[in-house]
């Protein structure tokens, strides 16, 4: 490496630091205070909030890294601008690239450790996060309580229902208790109202008010004891005095899979779709056959059998899985957890065989299918034919095979209507199932890319910094900050409303997640192409300038009007101005 990029990415190195370290804290401290109610309080030891604490890190990372390179790109340009070195390499004959080159490589080779990271290292802590976070919640037993529900506070002894829960404040409303430790008797409470509260022993402080009590003795079932309180105690011993940890958990949700483990999941969605459409178009042509002939069309294998592969689409998801698996062939494994698994196609039953041909002239039993007549080729039509274009297809099919068939083999046209009935039924629920498929598609999909788009950011960045920061030098630190958080905003609004409106199936998972690194790669290299131009110069302003430029971009987005001066072209010939002055006051 030779000195000139060692001095840039030494200028870079500095800021990356601070700004990764200032945001990455800030973002955590957020985080921390948002969920400081279910840590405060439960005598978790030192050891707990500090896995807590580390657990936290990754995700607040990934998103911190490219805001960190922006601010570095920022600041070292701008610096170097503003302190004349940029002019002295221009005038040494080193032209921009130079100076550029070995920081977009490094943004690269990070945006490769960001792929990795947000692959392996972010779903297996955000795993482990929310089994502590839940690990946690069952140690106080308020944030582990459902209202509604008969909750077991003490495993086989105690359990207790809530109509109304407050998680800040630990209140309940329409309390009911039911005590069955005592194996003599079974006693019930009940309470208008009550709360609840952890003791430094770790047991279970129960205050109730305005209620009674109900117990039956086994001896004496037939007699019932109801005392009636307006405060009670109750203690529950041996309640969250020790925090469980769970070591069994496999449910995953999408952020906490790795790409490989989505693409699997994906992959068996894509399937299954392609088998519902099969199934819409064997119901369609096999309702037709029925109706006209009596006789059910043969149904073909659905995709995935033995000797009918699926090969999922392309994607990106794949590309990266099977580079993978030719280093690993473990890596397309599929995915151990209790994700939500597509709807499972159910296949039709085989048809009965068709019975021997009636003699000429005979007409058919009922119930007995009419002879078959060598049966009629099926094409294929695309997967994404519209139903009707498959029924009006299906029909074709069925009147050439009807014209092929005597008038005796027709079937009567309440069959035919009890067959079309059916068909509808069985279009609407494959239609049902392909919108729930659908959406389980589009929310791994969207997961996929937005861990790919994140990494590719950090290398967007720089290409969109360092013109910024050469134009105008002289911002200092405002520029950097300004520029940064409008930046940041416009990056991660467009994050957050392209996942729902990809979910959606309004817009595709690819732009919904890339449309804002392709907007701001396209804006940086636009401004990339005009600084380097050989007319152009670094010299740049301050933030004034750049306030100047923008109502220069304003100006020229207005309609041009008529002038505000007094000066019109003349009627009486060509080249002549009446002058009309304004009136004064």
């Amino acid at each position: 490496m030779k000195i000139l990029s060692k001095y840039a990415l030494r200028e870079h190195l500095g800021p990356l630091v601070f700004a990764l370290t200032a945001l990455t804290s800030l973002l955590l401290l957020n985080y921390i205070a948002k969920n400081i109610g279910q840590l405060v309080g439960k005598g978790l030891p030192w050891s707990v909030i500090g896995e807590f604490v580390g657990l936290s890190i990754p995700f607040t990372f990934a998103m911190t890294l490219p805001m960190a390179v922006l601010v570095s790109v920022l600041y070292a340009f701008s610096r170097l601008a503003a302190e004349n070195e940029i002019t002295a390499l221009k005038a040494s004959g080193i032209g921009l690239a130079r100076l550029l080159v070995p920081v977009l490589i490094a943004a690269t080779g990070l945006s490769v450790f960001m792929v990795a990271f947000n692959d392996q290292a972010l779903p297996r802590a955000n795993h482990r996060l929310r089994t502590l976070m839940e690990d946690i919640a069952r140690k106080k037993p308020t944030f582990a309580l459902r209202p509604q529900v008969i909750n077991e506070v003490s495993p086989g002894k105690l359990y207790l229902r809530a109509g109304h829960l407050d998680e800040a404040s630990d209140r309940m409303r329409e309390v009911v208790i039911y005590d069955l430790g005592d194996p003599t008797r079974r006693r019930t409470i009940f309470a208008d109202s009550g709360t609840m509260a952890l003791t430094p022993a770790g047991d279970l402080q129960l205050l109730l008010y305005n209620g009674s009590i109900q117990e039956v003795q086994k001896a004496n079932p037939a007699e019932l004891q109801r005392i009636y309180y307006i405060e009670n105690r109750v203690r529950v011993r041996g309640v969250g005095n020790t925090l469980t940890r769970s070591t069994n958990d496999t449910y995953k949700s999408e952020r906490e899979m790795s790409v490989c483990e989505m693409q699997h999941v994906l992959a068996d969605a894509q399937r299954v779709d392609a088998e519902t459409r099969q199934e819409i178009r064997y119901d369609l042509v096999n309702a037709v056959r029925v109706a006209a002939t009596g006789r059910s069309a043969r149904q073909p294998p659905p995709p995935g059998s033995p000797g009918h592969p699926f090969v999922p689409p392309p994607g990106l998801g794949r590309v990266y899985c099977d580079a993978l698996s030719r280093i690993d062939p473990q890596i397309n494994a599929p995915a151990q957890s209790d994700a939500p698994a597509p709807f499972v196609l159910q296949q039709h039953p085989p048809s009965p065989p068709s019975p021997a041909p009636a003699a000429a002239g005979q007409a058919p039993s009922a119930g007995a299918a009419p002879p078959s007549s060598g049966g009629v080729p099926q094409p294929s039509l695309p997967v994404g034919a519209s139903l009707a274009a498959q029924a009006a297809a299906r029909a074709a099919e069925a009147d050439v095979a009807v014209r092929s068939l005597p008038s005796s083999t027709l079937v009567q046209p309440a069959a035919a209507a009890v067959t079309l009935n059916t068909l509808s039924a069985s279009v609407d629920a494959a239609q049902a199932r392909m919108i729930d498929n659908k959406r389980t598609d589009y929310t791994y999909d969207v997961e996929i890319h937005k861990k790919f788009a994140l990494a590719v950011a950090c290398a967007v960045f720089v290409l969109l910094g360092a013109p910024i920061a050469l134009r105008f030098p002289r911002g200092g630190v405002g520029l950097v900050i300004g520029v940064s958080f409008a930046v940041f905003g416009l990056y991660y609004v467009g994050l957050i409303a392209g996942e729902p409106l990809a979910q959606n199936g309004t817009v595709s998972p690819f732009w919904a997640m890339w449309c804002s690194n392709v907007l701001f790669a396209a804006v940086g290299l636009v401004l990339l192409a005009r600084v380097g131009r050989a007319g152009s110069t670094a010299r740049g302003g301050d933030l004034g300038e750049i306030r100047d430029a923008i109502r220069g971009w304003v100006g020229r987005l207005r309609p041009h009007g008529r002038r505000r001066a007094g000066v019109a072209q003349s009627s009486a010939g060509p080249g002549r101005a009446t002058v009309h002055p304004e009136p004064i006051g």
